[in-house]
């Protein structure tokens, strides 16, 4: 049947009527802004992680919620995302967990060397007694966790004249340390560490101000320490994770369909984040070699003198730093 003119006149109005309707709602505002800060360069697997998250928000919550990342500290410095969450100037922040060893030292516990790093432990960790007790201690302090997101569940050493493989080649080494509980370790055997966000690190080696960085493997790589740095010494020595923090006033203010899109999204963020596979990933030392590093993959007897003359200092000052410590040490040997 051939339309007629009025026909074909109605079918344009509706199609753009359509276009219109579509139009608006595309440039109505979303129900509920949801922005994150944190420190992580764009390149960053963490960085790409939370990119996927918003995608996955936008996608359960079609475009209601709309997820805001300001990403290499360009809102807040590390060390200040926490009161900036918890006193409600931003809704959500992704902070890597030793950060706040300082306010919450339980939260150190993963940086015990060689403790918490095996694959099995890794993949447990998140929604375990452990996790579940440190989410409280979080909540405490104004900090409602959706997500432990592995930052890297293993480290690398690096430096520019010598690899530092065995516990002898640290003394006398200025290093960047990671918090003061694992700069026990450090001190321990002879180091030199001082604590500074991975942000800073490429600037102090570059400058001279310390001799030696640490970092996770595929870090070092996204931070082009290569282009600083000569070798790279790696091992399964910390469990490093990135808390997706949240102000608890705002997030429970939500709708619930909100909180269950948010949640669930924070979830597939955290199994993205789970290694695949144990030990260092081969791609991660490919990458490094690829520019030019010398890296040595400690071997099991390798780790185990490095954990021989770290884990006890740093073990015993664990279990000075909190009352609950032995608790927490408890509830990780079940894992």
């Amino acid at each position: 049947m051939t339309a007629t003119p009025h026909g074909r006149r109605s079918a344009a109005r509706r199609l753009v009527l359509a276009a219109l309707l579509a139009a608006a709602s595309a440039a109505w505002p979303a129900d509920a802004t949801m922005r994150i800060s944190h420190q992580f360069p764009p390149a960053h697997h963490s960085a790409k992680n939370l990119e996927q998250f918003a995608a996955d928000v936008k996608a359960a919550t079609q475009g209601k919620v709309e997820v805001q990342i300001f990403g290499s500290a360009q809102l807040f410095k590390p060390n200040q995302n926490h009161a900036a969450v918890a006193t409600g100037k931003i809704e959500a922040a992704a902070i890597v967990g030793f950060t706040l060893g300082g306010t919450i030292p339980e939260m150190n516990v993963t940086l015990i060397p060689y403790y918490v790093t095996a694959a099995d432990k890794v993949r447990k960790f998140p929604g375990s007694p452990a996790a579940r007790m440190l989410d409280a201690k979080l909540l405490d302090k104004g900090l409602l966790n959706l997500g432990w997101m592995v930052d890297a569940s293993d480290g690398i050493f690096t430096s520019a004249k010598a690899p530092l493989v065995q516990p002898a080649d640290f003394k006398g080494i200025k290093i960047r340390g990671l918090s003061k509980l694992f700069d026990e370790g450090l001190i321990a055997m002879g180091a030199a560490p001082s604590a500074m966000p991975g942000s800073e690190v490429y600037q102090a080696l570059q400058t001279g101000v310390i001799d030696a960085g640490f970092t996770g493997v595929a870090a070092a790589y996204e931070r082009k320490y290569y282009e600083v740095q000569k070798f790279g010494v790696a091992s399964n020595i910390i469990l490093a994770h990135d808390v997706l923090v949240v102000n608890p006033a705002w997030f429970n203010a939500l709708p619930a369909e909100f909180r269950q899109a948010i949640q669930a999204a924070a979830h597939k963020a955290e199994l993205r984040s789970i290694p695949k596979t144990a030990g260092i990933a081969a791609d991660d030392v490919k990458n490094l070699r690829d520019k030019g590093m010398t890296v040595t993959v400690l071997t099991p007897e390798q780790e185990k003198a490095i954990a021989a003359a770290m884990q006890p200092a740093v073990l015993k000052a664990f279990k000075a730093s909190s009352p609950d410590a032995q608790k927490l040490i408890d509830l990780v040997d079940r894992l």
